[in-house]
């Protein structure tokens, strides 16, 4: 299963030099593969350093329209996703890799969340989980479900993902 694998980030100056397919796949390590951002990136090599390619994913995507933001969002899996279904970053951040067995009750609650909250605004929940019991997520889903508005959720979303790639980052140079 992949998510044993230990994922390596190539250097940037490699970085910048792959092919498109490999520039993509370097990305998804820091990202869910989204296309939206991935060809605006590749259009933006050669870069610095991984923080100014963090730093310029931040500012493209706020550039994005409306459809192409909820695309790049919607990459991302839902909180509580069937394991299967995660990327070996996404499988160790919502927690599956320490922790030995889900609550039920918690992961049916995460279901019902997840399609309210999509159904409210039209795309996934994403929050930067950083590790953090799934249950605690839950109080995090509940406000933003019933106090958030679209565009706030939209921004907040996207937000959350750059910093889940910085996370992603750091964790991967700490290796």
């Amino acid at each position: 299963m992949a998510h044993q694998d230990a994922p390596t980030l190539a250097s940037i100056a490699t970085l910048n030099n792959l092919s498109e397919s490999d520039f993509s796949s370097q990305l998804s390590l820091l990202f869910e593969p989204a296309p939206p951002l991935t060809q605006a990136l590749i259009a933006q090599r050669p870069f610095e350093s991984y923080l100014s390619l963090l730093d310029k994913a931040s500012s493209i995507i706020e550039s994005l329209p409306e459809d192409e933001k909820i695309f790049v969002i919607n990459a991302h899996p839902r909180i509580g996703e069937a394991k299967k279904n995660l990327s070996a970053l996404s499988y160790k951040e919502q927690g599956y890799a320490i922790q030995t067995a889900e609550d039920p009750e918690v992961m049916e609650r995460l279901r019902i969340l997840n399609e309210a909250y999509e159904k409210k605004y039209g795309f996934k929940f994403v929050v930067f989980v950083n590790g953090r019991p799934k249950k605690e997520i839950i109080p995090v889903f509940e406000e933003r479900l019933n106090n958030g508005t679209r565009d706030g959720e939209l921004h907040t979303g996207l937000s959350d993902m750059i910093l889940i790639a910085r996370d992603r980052l750091k964790k991967l140079s700490s290796q």
